[in-house]
This record gives structure tokens, sequence and C-alpha cells, in this order.
């Protein structure tokens, strides 16, 4: 039996990258899927692919970023299936910029994006979900919220601050039979990866040299995938995870258990 049969899950950001890894977890499990983003092409392009797998897939364009927007979004899940019972925030952007170089629209996109989005589908999606007797949600935060590297202020600033809503969530919903939980990825091949990568090349170098390099400082020795992040996410999201709430739970290789000295073999 599919732990998730019978379930809607709501994926933010849920096209490309992580958030369409965390939906083909959650449809292997039997949830019902609601991709939300801003590219109608890259969300029907997503939903053919889960369809092809056996997924119920209904698709959402919008913005995040906006009050009405996802408002609209939750009252169309509730006229197309009647209940929520998961969300996944996966939707985020990464340009870069220290904040003396990032222009100030700039930072306030990555804020209202990645961290303002979290709040959005909980200030509109927690009441439906609480009306169905509780639920799940994840929030994809990033190693990048615990430790970081140079010129991704906004980015870094957002994935913290999504770390510490997730802890505040999980308490003030606990009472309503809601989880919320965080993963902190590590280098993930998806196009936000690649565009990083293509934007730190050296001489002579592909995107995939650059790629393979970033993997080699995670101590399993590659980046991961969509698919591994996924698996955490679907498992947080269903009933094996009961206890598991205020959490955050790495998905990064072994990345922040490394500290920069090495010594001889």
């Amino acid at each position: 039996m599919a732990e998730l049969a019978g379930k809607v899950a709501l994926v933010t950001g849920g096209a490309t990258g992580i958030g369409l890894g965390a939906a083909r977890a959650l449809a292997a499990e039997g949830a019902a899927l609601v991709l939300f983003g801003p590219d109608v092409g890259a969300l029907e392009r997503a939903a053919a692919d889960l369809v092809a797998i056996g997924a119920t897939v209904r698709t959402v364009q919008g913005d995040v970023a906006s009050g009405p927007s996802v408002a609209g979004l939750v009252d169309t899940i509730e006229c197309a299936f009647g209940r929520l019972d998961i969300i996944v925030n996966s939707a985020a952007i990464q340009p870069y910029g220290t904040v003396e170089t990032m222009a100030e629209a700039d930072w306030d996109r990555v804020l209202a994006v990645n961290l303002k989005g979290i709040y959005l589908t909980g200030h509109y999606g927690i009441p439906l979900m609480r009306a169905g007797g509780g639920g799940a949600i994840v929030n994809v935060a990033s190693v990048q919220g615990i430790a970081c590297q140079t010129n991704v202020a906004a980015y870094v600033a957002s994935k913290g601050a999504a770390l510490a809503l997730t802890r505040a969530m999980a308490l003030d919903h606990a009472k309503h039979g809601i989880r919320v939980n965080a993963v902190c990825p590590g280098s993930i091949d998806t196009p936000m990866l690649r565009f990083a990568a293509s934007e730190n090349l050296g001489p002579g170098e592909t995107e995939d040299d650059v790629i393979a390099k970033w993997g080699a400082a995670h101590p399993i020795g590659r980046v991961g995938t969509t698919d591994d992040v996924g698996a955490m996410i679907a498992f947080l999201a269903g009933p094996r995870a009961a206890f598991c709430t205020g959490g955050e739970y790495k998905v990064d290789g072994g990345l922040l258990a490394k500290i920069g000295v090495v010594l001889p073999d």
C-alpha cells in the first residue's frame, strides 16, 4: 500500500530541480500532486512526465511571492480536491552578490521568493490542511542556511531564515496535527546548480568539470541528485516520520561533517 495514497501534495517550484524530484517521490507513494510555478511550459512538461508514471497532477501558474496568487492557488486546490495534506516549499532563486553589490530590488526578490513564499503557502494553506485533520510541511532550505560560501548574501539569509521559520511553524501548528520540517541539500544537480557552474568556469572548463569538482568536495564523492532529496522529502511527509517536527535534515553527502583541514592518510 502506497504510504501517501489519498493525500494531496502541493509542490512550489515543482516544475524543475528539487521540486520535481520531490513530486516524483510523492507520486511514487500515491499522492496526488499540485505543481505551482511561474513557467507554464515547464509546468506542462513536468506534468506530462509525472502522468507518464501514473501520477495524478494538476498545474497552477503563479507567483509564490504574491499573496493573491497563492490565495488563488489554495482556492483551486480546495475546489479540485477538497483537501491539502502536504506542502513542499521548493521555489527558490539564487542570484549572486554581497550586501554591497546586490541591488535592493534583487535582495527583496530573493527574500520574497525564498522566504515570504513559505509564509504565504502556510498562511493560506494551513487552514485547509487543519480542516482535513493535519498534515506535513517540508521546507527546502540549504546547507547554506548553516554554513556558506561567498557572494550569496541574500540566498544564505533567506535559507537561514527558512530554518528558523520551520521551527516556529512546527511549534505553532503541532496542536493542529501539522508537522513542519526542513531539508538542507548540499550541491544537487539542478538547473540552479548548473547556472552557478556556468558563472564560475575556469579556463578551459565546462559546467560538468565544475560540477565534478564541487562533487569531490563532498565526502561521498559526487553531487547529489534531485531524487536523493526527493526521497527525504517524501519520508518527512509520510507516516514513518510521525514523530519528526521542527527538524532540519541534511542531504549533503557529508559536506557539513567535513572541516577544511586535510591530514595525510
